[in-house]
């Protein structure tokens, strides 16, 4: 077998993202989804532009607002995008894991990263990665706010 340079491997992404998917699944796998569940409805394409942030929610800390979220033209690609705002003292998120990976760019503060056990600090200007599947969380290490924009991009999450 020929060795699979950089740009080989770029051009199968798109199909390994779209075997990932839901939709990918075998009717056998299918049917074993929990009968009765509501179809979602299919996360809107996204075009070039201009995505202004949305309204704020959240609770206990944290509040952040959503720019974006919908698939890519280019493959079966979910991008997300929003900004978050800790309070010092916060707890951190939940430990989760996810099938896309998670960017964090730190705008303002400083923060903590914990990713497969290591926690690593960011300031204000670093960025940070999450490879998916690694387990995460993210939380205010200063005694300032903490704001981050958050990107994540990969296949679509199971909703």
């Amino acid at each position: 077998m020929p060795d699979l340079d950089r740009r080989a491997f770029a051009a199968m992404l798109p199909a390994l993202f779209a075997a990932l998917s839901p939709e990918a699944l075998s009717p056998e796998a299918q049917a074993q989804q929990p009968a009765g569940t509501p179809a979602k409805a299919p996360l809107k394409t996204l075009t070039s532009g201009v995505y202004p942030p949305g309204p704020d929610h959240g609770s206990g800390g944290r509040k952040a607002h959503s720019f974006l979220a919908g698939m890519l033209t280019a493959g079966n690609i979910q991008i997300e995008m929003h900004e978050t705002e800790q309070q010092p003292g916060t707890p951190h998120e939940a430990i989760g894991t996810h099938l896309h990976n998670e960017i964090w760019l730190v705008r303002e503060g400083t923060c903590d990263l914990m990713t497969n056990g290591v926690t690593r600090r960011m300031n204000a200007g670093d960025v940070g990665l999450c490879c998916a599947g690694d387990t995460h969380w993210v939380s205010n290490a200063g005694d300032t706010v903490c704001k981050y924009f958050v990107v994540t991009v990969g296949p679509p999450e199971p909703r």
